[in-house]
């Protein structure tokens, strides 16, 4: 039973990225993992690409052919994508039991209300695919409540739309200091709870004071759903990355199948050695907000001297060896 990812998220929040981060993290634990490129405007990939979709449509063609601008262009390519799904079902059998990471187009409109993505997914699911979608929204929108609440109600609606495991994530967490201090502490943003506070402050936003009732109704609306929180993402920390593939490990049921463990010899060996720890919310905001500089000096520092100390190995196994 092969397990996929669905790389979904506005442009600009680090998909493309993500997997790339993703793809070589997995290699490095020894779990074998494909990426499918199913952006048509996706014309420079940073990863080794298995499927790509650009291969049978791509965005320029169809802007060209059908007069369509940016976004209908994408979702054209997309519906396209649906009616010749033969193509994705048969590069998809070539890879075997891969671990798949899908990096979905960033237009909105295909994960809230268009038919056609949700449509592709669920003949993957019926090819015998245990999907996560991994939902990446930048970190920074945290620093504006009004931009907060709009991707309290994109994710929300995300979740309602595709009706998947769903593992929404606040991504660049590390860049999120330089956008000033947080109205409120980083476990406010991530649990998703006690939304009220939101209120005073949007009353003051004169953007949005005088849609006090409909702030109100928003914020009730999102907490009686009671479905969105969120994980954080350092794409380049090893413990960020170890944290959040836990999660979408039990969230898409590998971590508790037969799967676990397999070819993960490297994996085992990290969870054991506590690559996680210290992953709760107050963690992350030390580490990344309230004193980032002091912690990229230390982690240096330990790196340095775990470098001196594998040369100091070397040194004394070649001079063992000489013997």
């Amino acid at each position: 039973m092969p397990f996929a990812q669905l790389v979904i998220g506005p442009p600009g929040s680090g998909k493309s990225t993500y997997c790339n981060g993703m793809h070589q993290f997995m290699s490095a634990i020894g779990r074998k993992c494909s990426i499918v490129n199913l952006d048509p405007a996706n014309d420079n990939t940073s990863y080794p690409c298995a499927l790509d979709i650009r291969s049978i449509v791509t965005l320029e063609e169809v802007m060209d052919e059908e007069g369509l601008g940016p976004n209908g262009g994408v979702m054209y390519a997309l519906e396209e994508l649906e009616e010749n799904v033969e193509w994705l079902e048969e590069g998809l059998s070539r890879l075997g039991q891969d671990y798949v990471l899908f990096d979905c187009p960033g237009q909105v409109e295909l994960f809230t209300h268009h038919q056609s993505l949700k449509r592709i997914f669920a003949r993957m699911q019926k090819m015998g695919y245990r999907l996560v979608v991994v939902h990446l929204v930048d970190a920074h929108y945290c620093s504006d409540p009004s931009k907060y609440i709009s991707i309290l109600l994109l994710s929300l609606r995300s979740m309602l739309q595709l009706d998947l495991p769903h593992v929404n994530v606040l991504s660049k967490i590390d860049l999120l200091h330089t956008y000033g201090p947080l109205p409120f502490n980083l476990d406010f943003y991530t649990d998703v709870q006690d939304l009220s506070y939101l209120l005073p402050l949007l009353s003051d936003d004169p953007r949005t004071a005088r849609f006090a009732k409909l702030n109100e109704a928003i914020v009730d609306l999102v907490e009686n759903f009671a479905l969105v929180n969120f994980e954080t993402l350092a794409v380049e920390d090893k413990k960020s990355m170890t944290h959040l593939l836990q999660t979408i490990d039990r969230a898409g049921g590998y971590a508790f199948g037969e799967a676990e463990g397999a070819g993960d010899s490297v994996w085992a060996i990290a969870m054991r050695g506590g690559w996680s720890v210290g992953m709760e919310a107050k963690d992350i905001q030390e580490r990344w907000i309230d004193a980032k500089d002091e912690w990229d000096e230390h982690e240096r520092k330990m790196e340095e001297e775990e470098r001196k100390a594998a040369e100091a190995r070397l040194q004394q196994e070649e001079e063992m060896g000489m013997m």
